[in-house]
């Protein structure tokens, strides 16, 4: 029958996928459809639909059987997917195994169920996990650097037609900001320099690279700089990707007067290094500057905090204030889209 889809090409299909479930609206009686290389996703509301994704009418057949965890389950449970990881945030162990155990019985595309055992901790933002499901890996001794990535806490997601090789016990790596990276991806030119101040495994890195920008990306963590060079060289941009681990605040002195572009994703504590963002910036520089704030004012601050290292060396001008995604009660994490001109 013809349905209401939103139509995305295959590579994007996943992500699509995730962003119409966050808002309820993938049609789940309805079957997800491959055809000549796009992926049609039948939605509730097409009017409801972002606006940056494509809606079509399509032949679309229903489901004939129960096979998705909320079948099993008789209710909607909440996780996220990260390639063939899937991740869970309980507090109650046996809510949580019995999620586990019907997200492994789904027809998910899963390797390995994980729940989240303690929040991001320590200068490397890593966390501890249970292993519910799949490979019984330890989640600290995952391989890394392997062609593909199947079991245990490593994994390859993709997004936006990258890939990321990363070990979700090693390094700090977020799905849910899959669509502000494309956001801030979308603005960079071909031979810009952008420097990304806490890189990760490249995830704003590899697709500002794909456009074109030479990028130099820095982290604390030396795993996560690991990943990040294999996952340049996967996505076949290791000539436009400078990888350094250490410490941003000593590295900024080497690249003093070069960014077009600087991204500072460090949302809890971006406001220490802006005197760094600011050595990097070259004459006329957009800063990406990330902060978490309570809703009555989440932008003052982190301009307050820009201007006071900026000026009068640089015209700061705020060119968008960006509301990523509620972080907390009465808490948002924010983007400030800054340029400084010198």
């Amino acid at each position: 029958m013809e349905v209401a889809c939103v139509r995305v090409e295959r590579e994007q299909g996943e992500e699509t996928r995730r962003r119409l479930a966050e808002r309820d609206l993938v049609a789940d009686e309805l079957q997800i459809t491959v055809e000549d290389g796009w992926l049609y996703v039948p939605v509730t509301d097409a009017g409801a639909v972002p606006d940056d994704l494509t809606v079509v009418e399509h032949d679309i057949a229903k489901r004939n059987t129960q096979d998705m965890p909320a079948d099993l389950l008789g209710f909607e449970p909440t996780y996220e997917r990260l390639g063939d990881i899937v991740i869970l945030d309980e507090d109650d162990p046996d809510r949580a195994q019995r999620i586990a155990d019907a997200i492994m019985e789904s027809d998910l595309p899963v390797e390995t169920v994980l729940n989240r055992a303690s929040k991001v901790k320590g200068e490397l933002r890593v966390r501890d996990w249970d292993v519910l499901a799949g490979n019984e890996t330890e989640a600290s001794g995952a391989s890394r650097g392997s062609e593909d990535a199947s079991s245990g806490t490593e994994t390859v997601h993709r997004e936006y037609g990258c890939e990321f090789l990363l070990d979700v016990a090693e390094v700090y790596f977020s799905p849910r900001l899959a669509t502000e990276r494309h956001r801030v991806a979308e603005q960079v030119e071909s031979e810009e320099r952008v420097f990304d101040m806490f890189a990760g495994v490249g995830p704003f890195v590899v697709p500002c690279a794909k456009r074109g920008a030479d990028v130099v990306g820095v982290d604390l963590n030396e795993r996560a700089v690991e990943y990040l060079r294999e996952n340049a060289r996967r996505n076949g941009v290791e000539d436009r990707v400078t990888a350094i681990q250490g410490d941003v605040g000593e590295v900024a002195p080497e690249y003093e007067d070069w960014a077009d572009r600087v991204i500072m994703n460090l949302p809890h504590s971006a406001d220490e290094f802006v005197d760094a963002a600011v050595t990097i910036a070259g004459d006329d520089c957009v800063l990406h500057y990330y902060d978490i704030q309570h809703e009555d004012d989440p932008f003052g601050p982190g301009e307050a905090v820009i201007r006071a290292a900026a000026e009068p060396e640089y015209e700061v001008e705020v060119e968008t204030r960006h509301v990523v995604r509620s972080y907390a009660p009465h808490e948002l994490n924010v983007c400030l889209d800054v340029r400084l001109t010198r």
